[in-house]
């Protein structure tokens, strides 16, 4: 909203303070007779109103309805009085009757038009301030429904992880500890995005604050994390969880296998985009896989999710022996450089 529409919400002007108003419009209508008797050896007969109308129409317009009724009662009278033959008298004629009728006319509509687009000027700045209440209103129902969630999802994920405690196969304690695993990390990613309202993330920034998050909860201080990510890519919220779900999966994969015997070692995060594609890469210096690994055949529960999220991103993943340690990579994520923030 520009300075000037704000000021024509404001109108009529000193509205706590009438009786000055009432006297700067008694100050334009002095002004509007002398101008007009100043004028009048210039102005050739039949013009008796010239100068007063715009004295009606600024009262009007800047204090309101009763002001500019004042004004056109002030000004008819004195135009009357010294403007119209016979001059200095209130003799009233045929045309003279026919002028001033004329003249009532014409001020009624001005005073009316300029009343009306007040009133709707005033309508539309409440309908605005109740707009812009109910849409603070549904930020905060927002934001704290996205809270809940999260800590429901948090909540779940806890559960899971004390009835993994209960479960004596191996393969089914694993399964649940990862899907508890899972579940924490997006009510982690899920409260990180409450407070946004849709509008698209800095990369680097939520991917750097993702692999700090991963690194505390990793259990191994002497693994070095490293993000490099491109500072100009905007990410779309519905990008997110499952970019940050696939980065989990090979973070940890990185430090439970690749570093299963280490304490120390380092692990790369790469985030680029070109041409409207990204591409992630994860790379560590750990044991690293077989160097026939398949990830589409690999039957865990982590990467058979990371294959899921990699299909409805519509992208590859790969997986392969870096020499040393393992390269992931995550390529061909439609994303577009220059969202709209608005």
């Amino acid at each position: 909203m520009t300075s000037f529409d704000r000021t024509l919400e404001r109108l009529p002007l000193l509205g706590e303070r009438r009786a000055l108003a009432y006297g700067i419009t008694l100050g334009f209508c002095v002004a509007a007779w002398w101008l007009r008797l100043a004028l009048d050896p210039l102005f050739p007969p039949g013009f008796p109103y010239l100068t007063f109308f715009p004295a009606v129409i600024l009262a009007s317009f800047l204090f309101g309805r009763g002001p500019g009724i004042l004004a056109g009662l002030l000004c008819g009278l004195l135009a009357w009085y010294y403007f119209i033959p016979p001059i200095r008298s209130f003799a009233l004629s045929r045309t003279t009757g026919v002028a001033l009728v004329f003249y009532l006319g014409v001020v009624t509509v001005d005073i009316l038009l300029v009343h009306w687009m007040q009133r709707a000027n005033a309508r539309l700045a409440a309908e605005r301030e109740r707009s812009a209440r109910l849409a603070a209103r549904t930020e905060i129902l927002f934001e704290e429904l996205q809270h809940r969630v999260s800590n429901n999802l948090q909540m779940v994920g806890a559960m899971l992880a004390l009835q993994r405690r209960t479960v004596a196969d191996g393969e089914a304690k694993r399964a649940i500890g990862d899907a508890a695993a899972k579940l924490q990390l997006i009510g982690r990613i899920q409260r990180r995005l409450y407070g946004s309202r849709g509008e698209p993330l800095a990369l680097d920034a939520f991917i750097s604050a993702l692999v700090e998050d991963l690194a505390a909860s990793g259990g191994k201080p002497g693994i070095r994390h490293v993000v490099q990510a491109d500072t100009a890519v905007l990410l779309p919220p519905d990008r997110a969880i499952p970019l940050a779900l696939i980065v989990a999966e090979g973070i940890a994969n990185a430090i439970e296998h690749g570093f299963a015997d280490r304490e120390e070692g380092e692990i790369l995060v790469a985030v680029e985009c070109a041409d409207g594609l990204l591409t992630l890469t994860i790379r560590d210096d750990g044991l690293g896989v077989a160097p026939d690994f398949d990830v589409h055949r690999a039957d865990s529960l982590g990467l058979r999710i990371a294959r899921s999220l990699a299909q409805g991103l519509a992208a590859e993943l790969h997986i392969a022996a870096a020499g040393p340690g393992t390269l992931v990579t995550l390529r061909g994520v439609p994303i577009d450089p220059n969202p709209r923030t608005d």
